[in-house]
């Protein structure tokens, strides 16, 4: 197959949304389509023995929930589909911001019941800066729930989306009968007891045929064909340029639970959904056809494999092909690095790749090597944009609980800091580390991490801190400089790029460094010009 023709059938998408809304869920059954795995099983926490294929992390089976952002692969009707689900706990938001650099296109799944919950608004918004083309999954249709008019009505106002149904449900709940897709013009009806199993479509291109009734009796078939008829009036026809401007945001209503209105969701996907985009960098627009190969690196997970401390660093390729023992230019590092067993992923299972396309990510072994935001490429200096920490909102001293693991506990958080789990600041006169974290479950998880994955132990003491700044001057020999770090230097650290940052106590004090020192800028992200 031609370099270009592998570039079209590639699609790499995020999935997000509130926790809870059935993300991994849905993740799961996109997988059964693909033929990637057998059964499904959901995220439940503890009640069912087979955990979903995508959470890997023991911490996220004993909880049921998604800390770390998974990346899966399968095959559907010859398209490669790339999938990064992500987690929608907000205390693991920055995760889910950085993934968003990584993909072409986005699912947004909704609860039925609950409608739209405040970390989709801040999610979508996020994809809404950046023009990411979204579609809509409304889940849990089995269940009791909203009335559809009224839900599609939450999503534009408090999303801020212009929406066009491409599926629509025959009733909800107790009542729910299945659904019908405008897309494809067919009825698919809810059995609710094949539960793993992929259900048949019964072709109707005539809504008011008799045949309607007598599949899902006379009343629902009335009710269906008012609908219908008011969706048909009210939403825009569905536009293709539209929705790849991220101006449109098509809508499918199922259960992922029972498999239900996913094969309808991923049809209409792999049609309408964007081929890998160009990408902007801080020297240029890098597109996706070109010859040369560039990627970046948007995360970072340390031992994947529990039986080997490895770390395993994500690439995005947005150029060229990638190719397995070539030697490519580590930005950062100005040095030239080659990968002998480059990985693919199908959740647990990992396969070594030759050749990597654009849209694809490949898993690269890491000894230490790479940072979030780091760009490989063929000798070109490029830089991609839009990978910064972000100021945490929780700080604590962390104290080593075991002093015979002192060298475990340190290695321990310096790999975790570098998958962008918490930031790590070293108080400059005293030299005692204290964690930033952007949500206090991260401190479960570094410390749950710490001492399953290094066997270290630690404890950590509150610390108040309101904002961590980092700090900038034109003139490290002024007076006025010499005058900050010393009045400050209680309040000074670095962070893990030996940046300097002042760590304001309360939103006061912030404000009265900074009118007494004009000539210092205060950065409340790492990223700065």
């Amino acid at each position: 197959m031609s370099f270009k023709s592998e570039i079209e059938r590639r699609r790499t998408f995020g999935i997000i949304s509130h926790p809870d809304a059935g993300k991994t869920t849905l993740t799961e059954k996109l997988l059964l389509f693909g033929g990637a795995i057998q059964e499904a099983g959901a995220v439940k926490s503890n009640k069912i023995k087979k955990g979903a294929t995508s959470d890997f992390m023991e911490i996220e089976r004993q909880r049921g929930i998604s800390v770390a952002t998974s990346v899966l692969a399968f095959e559907y009707k010859d398209i490669k589909i790339n999938i990064l689900d992500t987690p929608g706990h907000k205390d693991f938001a920055e995760d889910t911001f950085r993934t968003l650099t990584a993909v072409d296109s986005v699912i947004v799944v909704i609860d039925v019941a609950k409608g739209v919950e405040e970390q989709t608004e801040k999610l979508v918004e996020v994809c809404r800066m950046r023009n990411i083309p979204m579609i809509v999954f409304i889940n849990k249709l089995d269940r009791e729930g909203k009335d559809a008019f009224d839900l599609l009505d939450e999503v534009e106002q408090k999303l801020g989306l212009k929406v066009t149904p491409m599926s629509f449900p025959i009733g909800m709940g107790y009542d729910f009968k299945g659904i019908y897709n405008l897309w494809e013009k067919n009825i698919n009806l809810f059995k609710g007891d094949s539960k793993q199993h992929i259900n048949d479509t019964i072709e109707i291109t005539d809504l008011n045929s008799k045949e309607l009734d007598g599949l899902v009796g006379a009343t629902a078939a009335q009710t269906l064909r008012d609908e219908i008829e008011l969706v048909d009036g009210i939403y825009p026809e569905f536009d293709k340029r539209s929705y790849l401007e991220g101006d449109l945001q098509p809508v499918f209503f199922g259960s992922a639970l029972n498999n239900f209105g996913v094969r309808e969701l991923l049809d209409c996907f792999i049609e309408i959904a964007p081929k890998p985009r160009a990408k902007q960098s801080e020297e240029r627009l890098v597109k996706p056809d070109e010859d040369k190969f560039t990627g970046f690196v948007f995360k970072i997970h340390a031992n994947m494999d529990p039986n080997h401390r490895n770390r395993l660093a994500f690439i995005k390729v947005v150029s060229g092909e990638f190719k397995r023992n070539t030697p490519y230019l580590h930005v950062r590092h100005n040095k030239k690095l080659k990968f002998s067993s480059p990985n693919a992923f199908f959740a647990e299972k990992k396969q070594i790749v030759d050749i990597s396309y654009p849209g694809d990510i490949v898993g690269l072994q890491d000894t230490g090597n790479f940072k979030i935001g780091d760009t490989l490429t063929e000798g070109e200096i490029i830089n991609y944009k839009g990978i910064p920490s972000f100021s945490p909102e929780h700080f604590r001293y962390i104290n080593n609980a075991d002093p015979m693991k002192a060298k475990q506990l340190y290695k321990g958080i310096d790999q975790l800091m570098d998958e962008g789990v918490a930031q790590l600041f070293t108080l400059d006169f005293n030299g005692r580390k204290v964690i930033g974290t952007v949500g206090a479950l991260q401190y479960e998880v570094i410390q749950y991490r710490l001492e399953h994955e290094y066997g270290a132990k630690c404890t950590y003491e509150n610390l108040n801190v309101h904002k961590a700044c980092w700090v900038q001057t034109a003139n490290e020999k002024s007076e006025d400089f010499k005058e900050f770090l010393r009045v400050k230097q209680r309040y000074l650290a670095r962070d893990k790029q030996n940046q300097l940052v002042f760590l304001a106590d309360s939103i006061f004090s912030l404000q009265m460094t900074q009118q007494k020192y004009p000539n210092i800028t205060f950065h409340m992200t790492s990223e700065f010009e």
